[in-house]
């Protein structure tokens, strides 16, 4: 399978890619030497860019719209647990995948996963939606 990089993937390559459940949102991409640490693996900041990036895209694509005719909201992540589960070296490629999990007046939930064969990191975190002013 060849992947296509920051482009959202469809079920079926979400599938080729190995996930047995494919997700609302997932993005491609490869781990590059800059985002590894003196011991060569990806260094946990690495981790939270990718999935702020992946956030950011989640609202674009499922949210923004929503707001056509009135003041786009501010949207701070307001806590998140993150979980390591195995480490992730230079080259690898993964997919890091999306879905609202809770809704709430002003927040939602947001389950967040990285994938490179198998499940690598994941990301619960609660977005909170704050007026412009």
């Amino acid at each position: 399978m060849t992947l296509r990089y920051h482009t959202p993937l469809n079920d079926q390559d979400q599938r080729a890619f190995g996930l047995s459940t494919p997700q609302p949102l997932a993005l491609a991409d490869r781990v590059r030497y800059a985002e590894l640490d003196v011991l060569k693996h990806v260094n946990n900041k690495a981790y939270m860019g990718w999935f702020e990036t992946l956030r950011v895209a989640h609202f674009e694509t499922f949210c923004a719209a929503h707001y056509a005719d009135i003041p786009m909201p501010r949207t701070v992540l307001r806590s998140a647990d993150i979980r390591f589960v195995r480490e992730m070296l230079m080259g690898e490629d993964y997919v890091a995948t999306a879905r609202v999990t809770a809704f709430r007046n002003t927040s939602y939930t947001i389950r967040q996963e990285l994938w490179s064969g198998d499940l690598r990191a994941t990301l619960t975190g609660v977005m909170v939606m704050l007026h412009p002013d």
